[in-house]
C-alpha cells in the first residue's frame, strides 16, 4: 500500500485542520488504516486508526475527542480532522497501513512521508 500525507501547514491555537491521506494499492478492505504523531524530541505516537472495509474507528486512549478519523472509500483518501488545535499537537503527522486481527496486534507496515502540523500560540 501506498499511502502520501498533506494538509499540514502553521495553524492558530484552537484553530482546525483536516489532514488527508491517498491511499492506493490493491484489497484495502484488509487493511486498517493507521495515523500516527511524532512531536520535537519525541518518539512517534499512535493516535488512532479506520478500518478501511468497515469503518469502525478506534484512539488510543491519550487522544481526545478532537481528532476523528474517517475515510472515503471512491476517493481512496483517509482524513483526520483536528479540532480545537492545541500547541502540544505540532508534530509531524504520518499515516500507515497495516493488518491485524484486532486493533492491538495491527502491525503497520506501509507508511507515508508524513506532514508538519505547527500550531502556534
Amino acid at each position: 500500500v501506498q499511502l502520501q500525507a498533506s494538509g499540514g501547514g502553521l495553524v492558530q491555537a484552537g484553530g482546525s485542520l483536516r489532514l488527508s491521506c491517498a491511499v492506493s494499492g490493491r484489497t484495502l478492505s484488509w487493511y486498517v488504516m493507521g495515523w500516527f504523531r511524532q512531536a520535537p524530541g519525541k518518539e512517534r505516537a499512535f493516535v488512532g486508526a479506520i478500518d478501511w472495509g468497515t469503518g469502525n474507528t478506534y484512539y488510543d486512549d491519550s487522544v481526545e475527542d478532537r481528532f476523528t478519523i474517517d475515510r472515503d472509500k471512491a476517493k481512496k483518501k483517509v482524513y483526520l480532522q483536528i479540532n480545537g488545535l492545541q500547541v502540544e499537537d505540532t508534530a509531524v503527522y504520518y499515516c500507515t497501513a497495516g493488518q491485524g486481527s484486532t486493533w492491538s496486534r495491527v502491525k503497520y507496515v506501509d507508511w507515508g512521508q508524513g506532514t508538519l502540523v505547527t500550531v502556534s500560540s
